[in-house]
């Protein structure tokens, strides 16, 4: 979230990027309150009339329940993230239910840019939730470093990993387009014990999100260079309601409680029907002059 003072003070504008205006396990919602505001730029990637998020206690009781129905059949579950936010989320859900007891204890391997980007969340505590924050400065407890978590530092160590007991591995890409997650997914898909959870949206096209829709083979390249053809039998489920970005309600949430009101809200990043409508409905519920601008158009804010 981004506030922008122009000039001498002629105009203001509030550009929201990606932004969650609901509270996490990591971050308070983004804020509405802002000294002076003309002009708002906001995202609707879920502004469509049917993209309403679960509620957050079900997304987090699915994930304990794929995670425990698998450790029972002694498979391996494989999360897929993005190193940045939904990463740092899961690992956070993952320690605390299992914490409380509502989650069979068990090592939760984390690889790729995630450690990196960890490690910049744990040297920024001010903008996490306050408990985290308590933890971290007043406390000495890193909850990003539980006990529960092992950050894998070398690809050799994937072998011991994949033929060890139940375990959870949290690894890079969201989307299976690159990084380990493709090496755990090479190794643990044949296997109908173990389970793919996707927490984080799937692009058309990538591999993620072709195995998201059924797809039952994938030709990959193994360590050798070759191409070789993976059977994909282990479970695969798709976990919505950790995503990064607002829905509908709640993107209307933030406009309806946003202090000062803006005079004109630039609607963008979504799909165009769904830029459309959410664009018509801000300007029908609150009565602020919308636009949806094309790409490389170029607006007149005053």
């Amino acid at each position: 979230m981004v506030h922008l003072h122009i000039g001498e003070g002629l105009h203001n504008i509030v550009y929201s990027a990606d932004f969650k205006f609901g509270r996490t396990m990591m971050l308070d919602p983004a804020t509405a309150l802002f000294p002076r505001a003309e002009t708002l730029i906001i995202e609707s990637t879920y502004g469509g009339p049917d993209d309403i998020m679960p509620d957050r206690e079900g997304v987090e009781g699915k994930l304990v329940s794929i995670v425990n129905d698998t450790v029972e059949k002694g498979g391996k579950v494989l999360i897929p993230v993005p190193a940045v936010g939904r990463a740092q989320e899961i690992m956070l859900v993952l320690d605390a239910y299992m914490k409380n007891g509502a989650l069979r204890e068990l090592p939760i391997y984390i690889e790729g840019m995630v450690n990196e980007a960890t490690a910049i969340h744990t040297a920024f505590p001010e903008y996490l939730v306050r408990d985290i924050k308590e933890q971290i400065l007043h406390k000495d407890i890193n909850p990003f470093q539980s006990e529960y978590f092992h950050p894998v530092t070398h690809p050799s160590d994937r072998e011991e990993i994949i033929a060890g007991g139940p375990c959870v591995i949290i690894a890079t890409s969201g989307m299976l387009e690159g990084g380990p997650a493709i090496d755990y997914f090479r190794h643990l898909a044949p296997d109908p014990r173990n389970t793919l959870a996707y927490v984080s949206y799937q692009v058309d096209g990538t591999l993620g999100n072709r195995i998201k829709n059924g797809l039952k083979e994938v030709s990959l390249y193994a360590h050798d260079g070759k191409m070789e053809m993976v059977k994909v039998n282990m479970r695969v489920e798709s976990i919505e309601g950790f995503s990064g970005h607002s829905d509908r309600n709640q993107l209307l949430g933030f406009i309806k409680r946003m202090s000062p009101k803006p005079t004109k809200i630039i609607v963008n990043h979504g799909e165009r029907r769904k830029s459309d409508l959410f664009a018509q409905n801000v300007n029908r519920i609150f009565g602020i002059k919308t636009v949806v601008p094309d790409v490389l158009e170029s607006i007149r804010l005053r």
